[in-house]
């Protein structure tokens, strides 16, 4: 099933750390936002491959924005 990763809070997308085909785990970092000069790391709930990134580095996310799906 698919893991769908959702932005938490208002923030930039300051840096996409993984590509579309990459395998991740609890522990990877997919983006960094930032928000109010803090840098967010966004880690996926489980292990799975990225299949697609919504978001590009400069896009300004709102809560509850797809950031990533995780297969």
């Amino acid at each position: 099933m698919a893991e769908e990763i959702r932005a938490e809070i208002v923030a930039n997308v300051a840096q996409i750390a993984v590509r579309e085909g990459d395998d991740v785990t609890h522990e990877t970092t997919v983006v960094i936002l930032e928000s109010m000069k803090m840098e967010i790391p966004v880690l996926p709930e489980g292990s799975g491959r990225i299949s697609r990134i919504t978001v590009k580095e400069g896009d300004v996310v709102q809560e509850g924005d797809l950031i990533a799906v995780v297969e």
